[in-house]
């Protein structure tokens, strides 16, 4: 079942890396962030969820978390050369995970949204060219921004939806700068409307797709996991939720690759980072348990759970940690984001580095190569049994999967 905050209540958090600042007047307004590396440890930091709450089933919410009261360094609109805008950039990223920095090359990844963002293209321009990344246009071919049936005409704007479709933009550049993206948005937050736009997205070339978005589990989902998100030789990554212990679709689908989320952070070992499970309190945090529909993919194990478990493998999502973003439809420029909505579109982004998939479903190959990725054994979400399922333990558990990438060996099969 999932466990969602009102969209229009603050949640308080521990911040390690942002500075504080003004407080947004609206959800879905915020102030801009700090620099990259933000110290203030010990301080404290709002969010807010990005979209609305689902209404009923079969009506998804995206799990974007829009820090509200970061401090930012650098002017809040546009390009600000030799100033570093808060939250991790791609530099961070690369660095945590040890990729490429010129990655994605010959690839398309889409990104699957609700309803339009007016402001796409510029956002991600704007994005691109404060961190020195090659551009991606519309007019370059790189770029495309299309509805649910592959057209021009777009859905109506939405200014929470556009938080999300900047966020998974900008860590599409972040980790696959040379990927060609597609934007793919639906004409509401529907599972028929997204599904339809998954099956867009894959029409349209995509080989890797990411969903960014969850609702409740129902007994329709083995029917939609056919129907929607069966697509042999694609990457599908989607966002285990932020509700904490709990599972939602479609992460919950056999056939995606499901994204737990972490607390990313600095530290002085060779990595140069430590991860933890991303955990705020038992109804706030990285998503994971067992489904109640969905069969257990042939490829994974644990014993915990009669059907498919959640999740597979993740990245940062704590938005104490958070990413820089930007976005001016429905904010001021530069914002810092955390939410699982921050790790399914940068592990799609790694399988595009990775390459074209080889294998029917791309999750099989991360469990064929678990050592090739840094293994989270700090942190919980909940208490449960098996443990597993919300702690963090050597080798697999719910909230973290198998782990958080560790270069391209574990996605390249």
């Amino acid at each position: 079942m999932l466990t969602v905050p009102n969209s229009q209540r603050r949640r308080w958090i521990v911040l390690p890396l942002l500075g504080s600042a003004a407080l947004a007047t609206t959800a879905l307004v915020s102030t801009a962030p700090a620099n990259a590396a933000p110290a203030n440890a010990g301080a404290a930091t709002t969010w807010v969820r990005s979209c609305a709450v689902p209404s009923a089933v079969g009506q998804m919410a995206c799990d974007a978390l829009r820090v509200t009261n970061a401090t930012e360094h650098v002017n809040a609109l546009g390009v600000t050369r030799d100033a570093t805008p808060s939250g991790f950039g791609p530099s961070d990223l690369l660095s945590a995970y040890n990729l490429p920095a010129n990655g994605g090359a010959g690839e398309t990844v889409a990104l699957i949204d609700a309803y339009n963002d007016p402001k796409a293209g510029a956002d991600m321009a704007v994005y691109r060219s404060q961190y020195g990344l090659p551009a991606c246009t519309a007019a370059g071919g790189c770029f495309q921004q299309v509805s649910q049936t592959g057209t021009s005409t777009l859905p109506k704007n939405n200014k929470g939806w556009a938080g999300e479709e900047s966020l998974d933009l900008d860590m599409v550049s972040a980790i696959a700068p040379n990927a060609h993206i597609i934007l793919v948005e639906a004409k509401s937050a529907s599972t028929a409307n997204l599904g339809a736009a998954v099956n867009e997205a894959v029409k349209l070339g995509a080989k890797f797709v990411s969903n960014s978005y969850g609702g409740s589990e129902s007994s329709s989902d083995p029917t939609y996991d056919t129907k929607y998100y069966d697509h042999p030789g694609v990457a599908v990554t989607a966002s285990s939720g932020d509700g904490g212990y709990g599972v939602e679709y479609p992460a919950a689908s056999q056939y995606v690759t499901a994204v737990g989320g972490t607390s990313l952070k600095t530290a002085s070992s060779t990595r140069g980072w430590t991860e933890s499970v991303w955990s705020t309190s038992s109804t706030e945090g990285a998503g994971s348990g067992c489904s109640a529909y969905d069969a257990k993919p042939s490829w994974q194990k644990d014993t915990g759970c009669a059907k498919r478990t959640v999740a597979d493998v993740s990245a940062v999502a704590d938005p104490a940690t958070g990413v820089a973003v930007y976005e001016t439809y429905g904010a001021t420029g530069w914002e810092v984001y955390g939410g699982t909505s921050v790790a399914s579109p940068l592990i799609a982004s790694v399988f595009a580095d990775a390459g074209a998939p080889t294998v029917s479903y791309p999750a099989a190959d991360l469990y064929a190569d678990p050592s090739a990725l840094n293994d989270v054994t700090k942190g919980k979400t909940a208490t449960c049994t098996p443990a597993y399922l919300c702690t963090a333990e050597v080798g697999y558990d719910g909230p973290t999967g198998l782990g958080t990438p560790d270069g391209l060996a574990a996605f390249t099969g």
